[in-house]
């Protein structure tokens, strides 16, 4: 499918209101944005994108060959839509093969495990280990265990990830997979094995970045399924000694160079003035990246497009950001912070899609206290696609949450993210778990969003330091 053109009757409607002298400032920037809301529930152009990018790339590692195509794919599509201004910056990135991963129970009871290695893991040796599995809840009670019962052994936490709209839950056990391997290491395990970070019940393991610290050894760490990890946990009770084979070949090969993708509508009397809308443009490379973060390119680069259509152009410049190896790290993020250092202070406001496809229910600020209630008064118009007003303690997403320690005042486009940790990370995000109803809302919110900030006339700095 693809999108229609902009309406002769949308173009005349915005002709006749930008020239009628009775009508105000702040009743043109309402109707506007009701008439970007409209187009865009009406527009399959943010389906037809994640589907693009899902079909013709799919998979997209950062550091891998997938990952230029899909820089390439992006650059393409960008010029396709009609962006004033295409273009892409250098971003160095690790590159890491994830190769094969198996484990089994040995004994008491021989089953095979479904399991992946989370990111930028070490290998096993290549016959593996055998080792006898310890049990942990949480990676606070593994930090507070003797050496004595976890050297020589595989450690295993068990930490499961509750069920939240917010997604609030990957945040209480999320710390096991990206510093687990430390905290075993330290204790002398030869391998750690987590519950997956995750809310489904299917039989298949989340993947994910995990960390190694300077002078601590380096451990392989794999995730296994949920509906695994009830099953050692069930083998525990009967034995306390269950062996588990684990093997591992991932490789650490050096890095590379991937690219942050930018587009720009060009502001009509601001144009060194910056409202950025971002996504990050890499996957991992287990499903076919769709709602993480497929639909997040989706939903920004469709919000750019329409008020590219505009008659009229806003005050600011709209910049679409599409971040590089965001899974590694945010390293996307960091660059774009780092090279654009000399011009934060011109960036207006900054939001990031990040969270799958689900509707958009509230918007959050970071702004100067002394602006929030205005700032709120001017983004009224999105309560009738179904956005609330939130508070003023947003961190605007992955990717710009280092821009508030710039001063940038930051925005977040709550979505609901009741199942989003059914698939994060999993073979299963895939382009069926996307609504289009849903993916077309979050579309509209981000065109009124961008489109309402790029014309405002409020002063949003100085910040409080509300930025988590």
């Amino acid at each position: 499918m693809k999108s229609s053109p902009l309406p002769l009757l949308f173009t005349l409607f915005f002709t006749g209101l930008v020239g009628c002298q009775s009508t105000t400032t702040a009743d043109t920037n309402q109707n506007v944005s009701a008439q970007l809301q409209q187009k865009a529930l009406e527009s399959s152009l943010s389906y037809d994108i994640v589907e693009s990018l899902t079909v013709e790339v799919g998979p997209r590692l950062a550091g891998s060959e997938k990952d230029l195509i899909a820089v390439q794919w992006a650059e393409n599509k960008l010029n396709s839509l009609g962006f004033d201004k295409v273009y892409k910056e250098a971003v160095k990135v690790p590159v890491w093969q994830r190769g094969e991963a198996k484990a089994s129970i040995v004994s008491p009871f021989a089953q095979p495990l479904v399991i992946t290695a989370l990111g930028g893991s070490v290998g096993t040796p290549e016959e593996g280990i055998n080792a006898p599995i310890v049990r942990f809840e949480s990676l606070e009670a593994l930090k507070l265990a003797e050496p004595s019962q976890v050297s020589g052994k595989i450690v295993f936490i068990d930490h499961i990830t509750p069920r939240f709209k917010t997604g609030k839950g990957y945040g209480i056990t999320v710390g096991g997979r990206s510093r687990g391997a430390i905290a075993a290491a330290e204790k002398g395990a030869l391998a750690i094995v987590i519950r997956s970070i995750g809310t489904d019940h299917d039989r298949m393991a989340h993947t994910g970045m995990m960390r190694y610290q300077e002078g601590v050894e380096k451990i392989p760490a794999a995730a296994m399924s949920n509906p695994d990890a009830d099953l050692i946990a069930l083998m525990l009770k009967r034995d306390p000694n269950v062996i588990l084979h684990l093997k591992l070949t991932p490789k650490n090969l050096g890095y590379a160079t991937s690219y942050n993708v930018i587009a720009e509508v060009t502001g009509s009397s601001k144009p060194d003035e910056i409202v950025l809308i971002g996504a990050h443009l890499d996957s991992w490379d287990e499903g076919t990246g769709a709602i993480d973060d497929g639909a997040g390119v989706a939903i920004v680069t469709t919000a750019g497009h329409l008020i590219s259509q505009l008659p009229q152009r806003p005050a600011r410049t709209v910049r679409v950001v599409l971040y590089a190896a965001e899974e590694l790290g945010l390293i996307g993020g960091k660059s774009y912070a780092k090279a654009h250092q000399h011009e934060l202070d011109k960036h207006y406001i900054a939001a990031e899609s990040d969270f799958g496809a689900g509707y958009i229910y509230q918007l959050d600020f970071n702004v100067a206290d002394s602006a929030f209630a205005a700032i709120q008064a001017h983004t009224a118009s999105m309560q009738a696609n179904g956005v609330a007003m939130g508070n003023n303690q947003a961190s605007g997403g992955p990717d710009v949450s280092m821009l508030p320690n710039h001063g940038v005042p930051v925005a977040s486009l709550r979505q609901d993210g009741t199942d989003y940790f059914d698939y994060h990370h999993t073979p299963n995000d895939t382009l069926d778990k996307i609504d289009p109803k849903a993916l077309a809302q979050n579309a509209a919110a981000y065109a009124q969003f961008a489109y309402l900030m790029a014309q405002s006339e409020i002063e949003l700095r100085p910040l409080t330091s509300k930025a988590k």
